[in-house]
């Protein structure tokens, strides 16, 4: 046969083949061009098995590399990151490209306890980032990025540079706080003997609400967070604006993660703070244990010689209610020195709410906390115009002139919707404001951006990704959502939100879908009949939501259909090859030592012979003896039948390992099954 043909059966080049038959055991010569028929046989037999081995070579040592990236799932290596001077934990957390609980853990191990919507400076987080494996490196700062800096101090100072006269009382602002299901509604149900509760969707509160209420010739205003810990990013945003806080723990539950998580935003913020113990004509509530809870959070209860005021309370029966605002009456009274403001300046104040409405346009519920909001005023944020306030209403709903300090009102007639959190005043001359140059939905534009991880460096394949359009009733909820989706870190799969937005699902929704295969969904907001048409016309699908962990579930059964499942190697002994004892249909039966680990049936064998790899097989039986037995440890002899096409000798070694496909579990921190 030439040398030429058998190269082209053996699917490589002549030379090469040359000079690799030396190797095998063949001498032909190098100019040689025919070799006997019986020699090329013997070739083409030599040449398959040397291809085997390499293919085994191969595999284990793809499988000890896949082992060892599995093991070692974080690069050692530091990772270099661009980050502004001032960055929130959460955009800090985006930009690490790492869970939000993750960062906080972090943080708090640095002695740092921030919420999600602090703000840390460059080098904080460039220290952070490097126990983390990241190296920092500061951003060019941009036109305008100091201006925005300091509108986030501009409310403390208005306030700090008011003179001493001109102050005056205000209502304290309580924010409650606490685990979800705990009843912090129900406490704010029982103070103001309205049902909110009923309205809301599977009783979680959906936003943040604001009320007033009298005692004793005093007025409160509440702030309800909501509980669900979707809405972190609400909870951190309601204890910055708050005089006093009220921690509910219910008293047959006890201290939980979002008590935990409560309580270090309470403290972070400074503020005065008591404890609403709820539930308490429970069968199953007990109250000192709960204050040992407490007392492990170094919160000692006043009657265990602590400062922490306990009011013991029953939502639902409404015993204790009177006691806890008395007690708050109380706070305030020993914190009346801050809580103060000039109502003869103009307005100032926080958004808690922004949204757009259908009937009514961009519309907003500013806490005001300076000066008296009046009809008619104009309002800007950082320097920028906002529009005017055509109608207030109190919570309500009934129509206001104006809103003193402390007073929670709706504001209707903007131009566009601020982003929750802004400070928005009154300014001295509102011509000299500037006009918005972006368009009308520029808060909806500035909620958190998701970011998402690229593929890790070696890893095969690319990242699969859920595309979602999401559209929300108000400003907070698609905060919160987009929020909880900086949660969903993973390599291999994750959520990319290709648009978002206030209002009715419209035309341009479903044809975005279309385009990107994304789904559709609407968190308190329906499709237009045309949008619902022509969705099923393109065979968009559209989901509605109004409760936030069913969302959260549903798509944690997307990413679940999506990630891939992985082989799992697990290396489990060695032993060395004593005696053969006789062939089998599909193997042979084998004397061995263990010599590491265990052999045991339907294991997978690699059989080395020297430092070369020349077989592999499982092991179909394990005898000590005259037994059958489960396996056999380190120093046993035995026998082993095993199935392979690789006859062994003695002196190989046999590798055991198992090879095991299971379906990967994504958990994502903050979705519960109900």
């Amino acid at each position: 046969m030439n040398i030429s043909e058998l190269a082209r059966r053996l699917n490589v080049l002549p030379e090469d083949l040359r000079a690799k038959l030396p190797e095998l055991g063949f001498s032909i010569g190098t100019h040689a061009i025919k070799v006997d028929d019986r020699v090329a046989g013997q070739i083409q037999s030599a040449w398959a098995e040397l291809k085997r081995r390499q293919r085994l070579q191969e595999k284990m040592e793809s499988q000890k590399a896949e082992q060892e990236r599995r093991e070692k799932r974080v690069d050692e290596e530091q990772k270099p990151i661009t980050l502004p001077s001032v960055i929130t934990v959460r955009d800090f957390a985006s930009c690490l490209q790492l869970p939000v609980p993750r960062v906080m853990q972090e943080l708090m191990r640095s002695g740092i306890f921030a919420s999600l919507n602090e703000r840390l400076d460059f080098d904080t987080a460039s220290i952070i980032a490097e126990d983390l494996g990241f190296k920092a490196n500061l951003e060019e700062k941009k036109a305008g990025e100091e201006i925005n800096h300091e509108a986030d101090k501009r409310l403390s100072e208005v306030i700090s540079q008011e003179k001493e006269e001109t102050l005056r009382a205000r209502p304290p602002v309580v924010v409650v706080m606490g685990h979800v299901d705990h009843g912090k509604t129900k406490i704010l149900d029982a103070i103001r003997k309205t049902n909110v509760m009923e309205s809301e969707a599977g009783g979680i509160t959906q936003h943040i609400g604001a009320y007033q209420v009298e005692r004793k010739g005093r007025l409160l205003t509440f702030i309800d967070t909501p509980g669900h810990e979707a809405f972190t990013v609400m909870r951190s945003r309601g204890a910055k604006v708050a005089d006093i806080a009220i921690l509910v723990v219910a008293a047959d539950d006890g201290v939980q993660p979002q008590t935990k998580e409560a309580v270090n935003i309470i403290q972070s913020s400074h503020l005065p703070f008591v404890v609403a113990l709820n539930k308490i004509d429970k069968a199953d509530a007990n109250q000192e244990r709960v204050k040992g809870q407490l007392a492990e959070l170094n919160l000692i209860p006043e009657d265990w010689g602590g400062k922490t005021v306990i009011a013991p309370v029953s939502a639902k029966a409404g015993t204790g209610i009177d006691g806890l605002l008395d007690v708050l009456i109380l706070t305030a009274e020993l914190n009346d020195k801050i809580i103060r403001a000039n109502p003869n300046r103009p307005a100032i104040g926080t958004v808690i709410e922004s949204h757009v409405d259908p009937g009514e346009g961009p519309a907003a519920t500013v806490l005001v906390q300076a000066g008296t909001l009046k009809l008619g005023d104009g309002l800007g944020v950082v320097d920028t115009f906002f529009g005017r306030v055509r109608a207030m209403r109190d919570w309500r709903g009934e129509s206001i002139q104006e809103a003193p300090p402390s007073m929670p009102v709706k504001i209707v007639g903007l131009k566009y919707a601020p982003a929750v959190g802004d400070v928005i005043e009154v300014p001295v001359d509102t011509m000299a404001l500037k006009k918005l140059k972006v368009k009308p939905m520029r808060a909806v534009e500035e909620v958190a951006s998701i970011k998402h991880t690229t593929p890790v460096e070696g890893e095969e394949g690319s990242r699969q990704t859920r595309k979602v359009i999401l559209r929300a009733d108000v400003l907070g909820s698609l905060e919160a959502i987009l929020g909880m989706f900086d949660t969903v870190q993973h390599p291999e799969v994750g959520i990319e939100v290709v648009g978002k937005g206030l209002g009715h699902i419209n035309e341009s929704d479903i044809l975005n879908a279309e385009a990107t295969g994304a789904v559709v969904i609407g968190f308190n907001a329906r499709p237009t009949t045309t949008a619902e048409e022509l969705a099923r016309e393109k065979e968009v699908e559209i989901r509605e939501y109004s409760i936030i962990y069913k969302l959260f579930e549903d798509l944690l059964v997307d990413l679940q259909k999506l990630l891939p499942s992985e082989t799992v190697i697990t290396e489990i002994g060695k032993a060395e090859v004593l005696a053969n004892f006789k062939k089998l249909d599909n193997g042979w039966v084998v004397g061995l030592r263990v010599k590491d680990g265990k052999v045991k049936p339907k294991a997978k064998i690699r059989i080395w012979r020297g430092e070369e790899i020349v077989g592999e097989g499982e092991i179909l039986t394990v005898q000590i003896g005259r037994s059958e037995a489960k396996d056999a440890k380190a120093g046993q002899e035995c026998g082993v039948g095993y199935k392979s096409k690789t006859k062994a000798e003695l002196g190989d070694i046999f590798e055991f390992y198992t090879e095991e496909t299971k379906g990967r579990l994504l958990e994502i921190k903050g979705i519960r099954a109900r």
